[in-house]
């Protein structure tokens, strides 16, 4: 993996790029970090999660969270507590979501599903991805990668729909901000990112996906500037968190979003210590 020290603030842009390669590469093997994830289970009814003890159930319709159901051997901790019997575990949609730990090193947590419904997530901080783990590939910084395109605020309450990897053609409707276009080599973009957190996420697919990058898409993390333009730096663009784990569902590139070209900028792929992609 890469290394630098940041002692020293970056004064290129190949020297930021570097920074941000070596921050997200340390990123991605924190015990919550995407290689960590190791299971997203889907409680309907009452049953056992794969590689974690207890068992695991639906809380009434409207309630925030899953029921766990274990003995004091089986070592569950839920909010700092020892379980002997029931606990509930909130949801990450609460105000005051739930904690989890099975052991020094796994601990879950429970995720509202777009369907209705929760899931619980375990994260393993010895994961086999964390100790397979070689780096993320990525291409060289190129700035003819650094495009300032036009922002156009959408009205209120737009939304596109995104598939997503697991939901079997059926798409969730997301907030659409405003509409970012631009125009290369003759074609022209009318682009759709929808809201993440304080950002806009940007999903795209391009001609080296499944080539020389990974087969899904990438994502870029986009904020307008105050002058109505906004930057799109694709030497920043990042493969998604199902490259690093079969664990997470991610969406998929709206039509709009498809370019018929290489983009031959930012992460290709999650590799191994043998240099070889992990999935």
């Amino acid at each position: 993996m890469t290394e630098q020290s940041t002692a020293t603030a970056p004064t290129t842009a190949e020297e930021a790029f570097a920074l941000y390669h070596a921050r997200r590469e340390l990123a991605v093997v924190q015990p919550l970090g995407s290689l960590a994830l190791v299971n997203t289970q889907v409680v309907d009814s009452e049953q056992p999660i794969w590689g974690v003890p207890g068992r695991w159930a639906p809380l009434a319709a409207g309630e925030s969270g899953l029921k766990v159901i274990a003995d004091a051997a089986d070592g569950i901790r839920v909010d700092g507590e020892l379980v002997d019997g029931e606990a509930i575990v909130r949801g990450k949609d609460h105000e005051t979501p739930g904690d989890v730990v099975f052991s020094d090193t796994v601990r879950g947590a429970v995720i509202a599903q777009a369907t209705g419904g929760y899931a619980l997530r375990v994260w393993d901080a010895n994961s086999e991805g964390i100790q397979n783990f070689g780096g993320i590939d990525a291409f060289d910084y190129n700035p003819d990668w650094v495009i300032t395109a036009r922002w156009e605020e959408n009205p209120s309450g737009t939304t596109v729909g995104f598939e997503h990897l697991k939901d079997d053609g059926v798409t969730r409707e997301q907030v659409v901000p405003g509409r970012i276009m631009f125009e290369r080599d003759g074609h022209e973009f009318d682009l759709a990112a929808f809201k993440a957190g304080r950002a806009l996420q940007l999903v795209f697919a391009d001609t080296t996906n499944g080539e020389s990058t990974y087969s899904v898409g990438r994502f870029l993390f986009l904020a307008p500037n105050a002058d109505g333009t906004i930057t799109l730096d694709f030497n920043r663009a990042v493969i998604p968190p199902c490259a690093f784990s079969y664990a997470f569902n991610c969406p998929m590139p709206p039509k709009q979003n498809r370019f018929p070209f290489a983009v031959e900028a930012g992460e290709k792929n999650v590799v191994g210590k043998d240099g070889q992609p992990l999935h």
